[in-house]
């Protein structure tokens, strides 16, 4: 068994691939905050790739973690020179281990405030990217404004010089690279946000000119906000991905990553202070990501949503378990043909017949075993930005709705914390006490759940909408998740 540091990589399982350049030559251009599987089987890896190729080593990153967990990610890493590795999972059993050494080094924010600040408000820093979920951008649900009343964000605008927030300690460290006159770092969001670089320049200014009228003009002019597409499913790392790579590989990793083998990265290609050459490890670098973005969001994201809830319902535990199954298969093609592709423009370069079929696939990839758990959390922010605008561009348009109302209706039942054969459901959510509050009524008040205009907004008053989704939900208690996707798939 070896364990994973710069000194014993030479040692390392022929199978497994290491970085084949000097880390001791690699330096900060990039500060992350939000240091997740997904960044570290995605960002973190295409960087390594170019690494490898003797580019970007002024490109290494810096994470930051923000959250209370996030000391056990800033110590397993710590405690591996910021080495980890990350194990690609084959559809057909294989394993495909590599060592990713492009992260080099780690600060825990709520601890190193200051060192944060100034590692970006150093010059040698020229992108702050982040991944800090659909729900980190502080949005409020119903005016889509910034939230100046989030309690962490008003302790920010009181006492900017020890901020709590992304926004806060971002924006400190624009400040002072305002004040020393250094051009400003470009903020690239990795989220899975429709337009997600234009909600991160929304939000940042407005934490900005909240703070100071002249700062926030300045971030509005000066700093640049890409947006972004990103996608590789990655499930959380599980104690039995760690004990396969040690016994497997003979490889001691506090905490790996594993991935499927599917990987893509659109970016607008707006960076003032220059960039990688990440065209060179296959990211599309795009004048417009929105076609790609909306791509992703309603087939693969969306239909992810439609699975979860009826599959989990249903008995299902594992995305695998469901994409294995014709009926459900036949449903979410059902969605993405009749629902989501015709809210979709033209993708350059894609083929959505060809798309749709991979996603399947991809679902399908029983080595990936991705929890329904999983897919099922933080529905209140994930079913707002991904579903429910099929929903309402199909309601103008006259299109289908069924089966997307009645993936809201398999939330709702799932929210009511009892799946159907009696077992507690385990909701995941920062509405969780407010949905099953709603959702514990929804036999004697259906219309209730989508009564939340917070999350639904003029919805629920749209009769066509309503009808599906009641009917969906009544079809759930009555007959089950199983039969009322039977009845679904058979309403061609």
């Amino acid at each position: 068994m070896t364990e994973l540091t710069n000194a014993t990589l030479a040692g390392f399982d022929a199978a497994v691939a290491t970085p084949r350049y000097d880390r001791s030559r690699v330096t900060p251009g990039i500060v992350h905050i939000g240091v997740g599987g997904f960044h570290r089987a995605h960002q973190a890896m295409y960087l390594d790739e170019l690494m490898n190729r003797g580019e970007a080593l002024d490109w290494g990153i810096v994470g930051v973690g923000m959250m209370p967990g996030d000391t056990r990610m800033r110590d397993a890493l710590a405690a591996q020179d910021h080495l980890y590795t990350l194990v690609v999972k084959h559809p057909d059993g294989r394993y495909q281990p590599r060592v990713i050494g492009s992260l080099v080094d780690y600060l825990y924010a709520p601890e190193e405030r200051e060192a944060v600040i100034e590692r970006m408000a150093d010059p040698a820093t020229r992108i702050v990217s982040l991944t800090v979920t659909e729900g980190g951008y502080n949005v409020h649900h119903v005016t889509g404004d910034y939230d100046l009343a989030n309690p962490d964000v008003a302790h920010d605008l009181a006492e900017p010089d020890a901020p709590r927030t992304t926004f806060g300690l971002v924006v400190a460290a624009l400040k002072r690279r305002r004040v020393r006159g250094i051009a400003p770092f470009t903020v690239m969001s990795c989220d899975n946000i429709q337009g997600n670089g234009d909600v991160a320049r929304r939000m940042f200014t407005a934490h900005a000119r909240a703070l100071d009228g002249e700062l926030g003009a300045w971030v509005e002019a000066e700093v640049s906000f890409p947006n972004a597409m990103v996608d590789r499913i990655t499930p959380v790392t599980a104690p039995a991905d760690i004990a396969a790579l040690a016994e497997r590989f003979g490889v001691e990793d506090r905490w790996p990553v594993v991935c499927e083998p599917f990987t893509q990265w659109v970016l607008e290609d707006h960076f003032p202070l220059g960039r990688p050459p990440l065209e060179k490890v296959g990211v599309q670098m795009v004048d417009d990501v929105i076609p790609y973005e909306l791509m992703k969001l309603r087939l693969l994201n969306a239909s992810h949503q439609a699975l979860t809830y009826f599959g989990y319902l249903a008995g299902y535990r594992y995305a695998h378990e469901v994409c294995q199954d014709p009926l459900f298969v036949d449903l979410l093609l059902d969605y993405m043909n009749l629902e989501a592709t015709p809210t979709l423009s033209p993708v350059p370069g894609v083929d959505l017949d060809d798309y749709k079929r991979t996603l399947i696939a991809r679902f399908a990839n029983p080595e990936i075993r991705d929890t329904l758990a999983r897919l099922c959390a933080e529905s209140s922010d994930r079913i707002p930005k991904w579903l429910l605008p099929v929903i309402r561009e199909q309601l103008e348009r006259g299109g289908e709705i069924k089966r997307s109302a009645a993936v809201v209706a398999s939330w709702a039942r799932y929210a009511e914390g009892q799946d159907e054969r009696g077992e507690p459901i385990e909701v995941v959510d920062r509405l969780k006490d407010e949905l099953m509050t709603l959702a514990a009524d929804n036999r004697q008040n259906p219309r209730g759940f989508i009564g939340n205009r917070q999350l639904f907004g003029e919805l629920a008053d749209d009769e066509r909408f309503c009808a599906a989704y009641l009917d969906a939900l009544e079809r759930l208690h009555r007959d089950g998740a199983r039969a009322t996707v039977e009845a679904l798939v058979g309403s061609r």
